[in-house]
């Protein structure tokens, strides 16, 4: 398995440390977006400032992107395979569910496309949908 993540971060251009590699291993076993608190109390003798550098690292090289779904923390999530050092791919609707509080990537609904007016320059959208996830809205019926 190490070897499998090692080959990931090498095909980002990241070199492979422990701590990389743990943060990776916890983020692909993910079913929602992580936060750094999140990461910290899964990786118990992490330093803070060490995990932060590393999901910067990994949005950086196309590896994550960042989620800001209007709390305070931003939340991380794997990219696309497309997703590369400086563009990345990740145009696509998040969720939110006000229940379990956890947020979702849903890659098959894209943005709608933006018309800006004028000298307008987008550089950056984002669209986060709120509501009750499946397995929350299962667990309720």
């Amino acid at each position: 398995m190490n070897k499998e993540l090692e080959n990931i971060l090498f095909a980002r251009q990241i070199n492979p440390t422990a701590m990389r590699i743990l943060v990776l291993d916890f983020l692909l076993k993910q079913t929602s977006a992580i936060s750094l608190s999140d990461l910290e109390n899964d990786l118990k003798n992490a330093d803070r400032i060490t995990l932060y550098r590393t999901l910067k690292t990994f949005e950086e090289k196309g590896l994550v992107h960042n989620i800001k779904d209007g709390s305070e923390a931003a939340k991380y999530a794997l990219c696309e395979a497309d997703c590369r050092e400086g563009v990345h791919h990740d145009m696509h609707v998040h969720f939110y569910c006000t229940d379990c509080k956890e947020l979702f990537c849903l890659p098959k609904l894209k943005l709608p496309e933006v018309n800006l007016p004028g000298k307008f320059q987008l550089s950056e959208i984002s669209l986060v949908a709120r509501g009750i996830c499946d397995k929350c809205n299962k667990e309720c019926n």
